[in-house]
């Protein structure tokens, strides 16, 4: 969320970067918002003003009535009784007018950073690195999940019994390689800096909000009505909450966590051949990785975040490649994301695998995460988030590009995982 203070000083920034993002409505939202602070600030002063002068008036009148002076302390009073009167009147202009403001807030995306180029849709995203050779396949090459009924790994129809399409069934060496992968991606975020926490699966409302979920993808998540909780679709929500209401110190930078969890989202809308398979699922396995950083370090951060979810890529032989996401494309909290891709041979596309994005104070704000600088001012930090990395489709991946007439061999990192080092 956009601070107030940034909006009023820099309205014309704003306009420019949400032109970028085709945001509709963007100069009409802005000068509500503008407006409505107005309003909001000189509803606070006067208040403050009443509730001085009556303070001031309650202590008048004690003086009177010890002084015998009944008639004065009674018109003070009488006084004192108006200005609560106005008072009351007052905070609950305050209060609505504070409550429209934060609606009219959360309305607003996050401004993109200057890298960010324009455009409409993912058609419009930069391709800025390309890495792998395409590996030519045998005559019959399957489609994974022609692979996973193949060689019984994974069964989507099994899932479609028990819950629905997108709930798709890990079995025998599937379910091994499966958990190797959470294995291998921890064992090398831990390695690279970031500490392993395991978090809760369901969030409260204001966890959602924090990181800007909620308003804004609430179509998209699980809620349990009852609780009035939601299943979560990343776990870059809890762990980012870790920090919500919390002042931190400059020496508390960089924090880095990971962590594995299952991911619910409804996908609302998907179908189609595009999504057959592992290519979108309503629970995935993911494991993310976080970081909470001062804001002059957030962007070095960031290409360190990117750097590494190459190495991992590399390590499985991977092709892949790294987009720079137009602001079209942009999601609603980011900044400047990074979509990482990793290519199906035998599919023939491109399938999204992880994105990196670098949200700078939006989410702080909402989460009140503050650290306080060497000056002793207290100042919003910044927070970053990546898929470090979305299993369906790297495993997609996997099956697909590792397939042989024989069979489907295991990349070698994952071998002292797996325990095996082909599946046929």
């Amino acid at each position: 969320m956009l601070t107030l203070a940034f909006i009023r000083e820099n309205k014309d920034a704003i306009l420019k970067g949400l032109a970028v993002r085709n945001f509709a409505n963007a100069e009409k939202i802005i000068d509500e918002v503008i407006e409505k602070d107005t309003l909001r600030r000189a509803t606070q002063s006067e208040l403050d003003n009443i509730l001085a002068e009556s303070n001031k008036l309650s202590k008048e009148i004690g003086k009177f009535f010890q002084a015998g002076e009944v008639q004065k302390a009674n018109l003070i009073k009488e006084k004192t009784g108006q200005l609560k009167e106005k008072s009351k009147d007052l905070a609950e202009l305050l209060s609505s007018s504070e409550s429209e403001l934060t609606n009219l807030l959360y309305q607003i995306p996050n401004i993109p950073n200057a890298l960010v180029p324009k455009g409409n849709s993912e058609d419009d995203n930069e391709t800025i690195f390309e890495e792998g050779a395409i590996p030519k396949l045998h005559d019959g090459a399957l489609p994974h999940w022609e692979l996973a009924k193949k060689y019984d790994i994974i069964d989507f129809e099994l899932g479609n019994k028990i819950t629905g399409a997108g709930f798709p069934v890990y079995k025998g060496k599937g379910a091994k390689l499966q958990r190797a992968l959470i294995a291998y991606f921890l064992d090398k975020n831990s390695e690279a800096g970031y500490q392993e926490v395991q978090v809760p699966h369901l969030i409260n409302e204001a966890s959602g909000i924090g990181t800007g979920q909620l308003p804004d993808k609430e179509g998209q998540m699980y809620h349990c009505g009852v609780d009035n909780l939601y299943l979560i679709p990343t776990a870059e929500i809890p762990i980012t909450n870790f920090y919500r209401n919390v002042l931190l110190k400059e020496s508390d930078f960089p924090i880095c966590n990971t962590a594995y969890t299952p991911c619910f989202r409804r996908e609302a809308g998907s179908y189609g051949a595009h999504v057959r398979g592992l290519n979108r699922l309503h629970q995935f396995d993911k494991v993310e990785i976080v970081r909470i950083e001062h804001p002059d370090k957030s962007y070095e951060a960031l290409d360190g975040m990117v750097k590494h979810v190459k190495g991992l890529l590399q390590e499985l032989e991977l092709p892949y490649r790294i987009l720079r996401l137009c602001g079209g494309d942009l999601g609603f909290t980011s900044a400047l994301t990074y979509d990482f891709e990793v290519f199906s041979t035998a599919q023939d596309r491109w399938l999204e695998i992880s994105s990196i994005s670098n949200f700078e104070t939006f989410q702080a704000n909402r989460l009140k995460l503050r650290f306080k600088d060497a000056a002793g001012k207290s100042q919003l930090a910044h927070t970053l988030n990546g898929s470090s990395l979305a299993l369906p489709r790297v495993l997609a991946g996997l099956l697909e590009n590792y397939q042989t007439e024989d069979g489907i061999k295991i990349p070698k990192v994952l071998q002292k995982y797996t325990g095996f080092d082909m599946i046929n």
